[in-house]
């Protein structure tokens, strides 16, 4: 059993990820502006704070095993992330990504191609610079996964593949993964740690 923190633990991607982690016994710190919808949980320590004040972070994260973040990129960039983790002598963290940073075909960008949403621009650029600062970073010991181009909110099946760095599809053409498989991988990366030091990605 794990001790995992994880930020943003009431969004759609934090609250799935929390499921799968009490699933399988870990214990859970959840941090989270506002966390009174979490309620009273059996293994779930709630944390409410904001995660830009540094020194209520690092208190929050403190003694844990592995960090989750799954805080938007767009409001909270990644020195917001590591420096408190690091302060709290926190070795591990794992990051929800986005698929903007993916790759296509071609090795061009997903967030660089024609047509990509203008209203998830933002997210998606700070979404990459996030894992640009990680791939610099020395001390700890990161993943980053990112999700395929739907990240959807469909049933728990267990049935899914893992790539690289890739955008994948599905032999129907489509690159879609659901929240709580996606929590799947996660976990599994907690658990049996295939991808430090790098990014992945999941998908049908």
């Amino acid at each position: 059993m794990s001790k995992i923190a994880i930020i943003g633990a009431t969004g759609r991607a934090g609250s799935q990820l929390m499921e799968e982690a009490l699933r399988r016994g870990h214990s859970v710190t959840a941090i989270a502006r506002n966390t009174a919808k979490i309620g009273e949980r059996t293994g779930v320590t709630c944390k409410q704070l904001d995660v830009l004040d540094s020194e209520a972070l690092t208190a929050a994260v403190d003694g844990h095993d592995v960090v989750i973040s799954a805080a938007h990129f767009a409001t909270v960039s990644a020195d917001k992330i590591v420096a408190p983790l690091k302060a709290a002598g926190v070795k591990r963290l794992l990051v929800v990504g986005g698929a903007g940073s993916l790759l296509l075909p071609d090795n061009s960008r997903v967030i660089d191609s024609d047509g990509f949403p203008e209203e998830y621009l933002a997210e998606a650029t700070a979404g990459a610079l996030f894992l640009d600062v990680l791939r610099k970073e020395q001390d700890l010991d990161w993943t980053f996964l990112s999700p395929s181009a739907e990240f959807v909110e469909t049933a728990r099946t267990g049935q899914f593949r893992l790539g690289k760095d890739h955008l994948m599809f599905d032999a129907a053409g489509r690159s879609w993964i659901s929240f709580a498989d996606y929590a799947i991988a996660m976990i599994d990366e907690v658990e049996a740690p295939q991808f430090s030091g790098t990014r992945f990605t999941v998908g049908y």
